[in-house]
């Protein structure tokens, strides 16, 4: 039995010792095998503790729970993430009420590339799940290593994560329930879908029922693994509008479509547009200036598409150039083994096409 993850997730399991406690705790006592081993005397010594906390850190019974919730861990091949692991998501962790140990199946990096979430009502639209469908599609021609997280529910959120398979990105489902069961049950094969490059994630044992109060803590987890979170769509009382404002606690970027004024399931995105709460896009280019990210990846395959067209001509001096930052014409003669006229109108043809530049001084580079 692996001791240190049973004091992880038995410190999980004591009533009133939450995530910001949990912490006090560790760095009071210097780590969480102490927070079992320390005497009751001293515990309730510790500020924001006291005797009843002392009490039930005391009840070892949590440790029993522990023990059972590894056997479904190493049955299940769940992985688990402690916050000073390295495993663990780097943006999550920024954040003070982030869950002190986290669950988690599939195939993912919470730490490498851009994380988006995208929310929003369960009732969506079809203008809400055309905005959806248009912003991935358009984000997976246009960005590397980017992941879609959102929270498995009926609406927004499943059709974020549908629109993330069908364009090959990486997807998150993150949870308000254990990883014995998925909730809904409708949603199991996406769900299936997802772990083959992307996760299902929680920060609930097994036998955790999808309860309404663990929505709302689960909308911190989603807001806090990302980088920005955009609402699809909202009424003015959505339950995403909780993710927003907890996004904008967090100090990450929240982003809004806007509707027309008398559209039920846009008075929520409009609202938080107009009190600056949200910026207003209207399609993924917006996003990608707002975050500074990157357009390359299109670009970048379409060179690939006609660096394959080209003659083996073409392509030595296409190589030889990608070597350096620019090159004398008669150096790229020797490296390619292209007679020098020749190599003049072959150099013509390609900056033609687009793929190179030249530069004063007879040099040349790749555009």
């Amino acid at each position: 039995m692996d001791n240190l993850l049973r004091y992880q997730i038995g410190l999980t399991l004591i009533n009133g010792i939450g995530p910001i406690n949990a912490r006090k705790l560790i760095a009071y006592l210097g780590s969480v095998e102490a927070v079992f081993t320390e005497k009751k005397e001293h515990l309730k010594l510790i500020p924001g503790i006291g005797e009843v906390l002392a009490n039930e850190i005391a009840n070892q019974n949590v440790l029993e729970r522990a023990d059972k919730e590894i056997e479904f861990i190493q049955k299940h091949r769940i992985t688990t993430h402690y916050f000073t692991d390295s495993s663990y998501p780097y943006r999550l962790k920024e954040c003070e009420d982030a869950p002190i140990l986290i669950y988690s199946t599939g195939n993912c990096d919470f730490n490498s590339g851009h994380f988006l979430a995208i929310v929003g009502t369960r009732k969506i639209t079809p203008y809400g799940k055309d905005l959806c469908n248009d912003l991935v599609k358009t984000l997976a021609e246009t960005q590397h290593n980017l992941t879609i997280v959102s929270g498995l529910a009926y609406g927004s959120d499943i059709c974020a994560h549908k629109a993330a398979l069908d364009n090959q990105v990486p997807t998150i489902g993150v949870v308000a329930h254990g990883l014995d069961r998925t909730y809904p049950s409708a949603h199991t094969s996406i769900a299936k879908k997802m772990l083959e490059k992307g996760a299902i994630l929680t920060e609930y044992l097994s036998g955790t029922s999808p309860d309404a109060p663990n929505f709302v803590k689960r909308n911190r987890i989603v807001a806090g693994l990302c980088d920005a979170t955009i609402i699809l769509e909202s009424p003015k009382r959505g339950g995403s509008l909780i993710t927003a404002q907890l996004a904008n606690d967090y100090n990450r970027d929240v982003f809004a479509f806007p509707g027309r004024p008398n559209d039920l399931y846009s008075e929520g995105c409009n609202q938080l547009i107009r009190t600056n709460r949200a910026a207003l896009i209207t399609c993924a280019d917006d996003l990608i200036d707002f975050m500074g990210w990157d357009a390359t990846k299109q670009n970048k395959t379409q060179q690939q598409i006609l660096f394959d067209d080209l003659t083996p001509e073409e392509q030595r001096i296409i190589v030889a150039l990608n070597k350096s930052e620019s090159v004398y014409i008669n150096t790229l003669a020797k490296e390619t083994g292209i007679a020098l006229q020749k190599l003049l109108a072959l150099l013509v043809q390609l900056e033609f096409k687009g793929l190179i530049k030249a530069l004063p001084g007879s040099m040349y580079q790749q555009a």
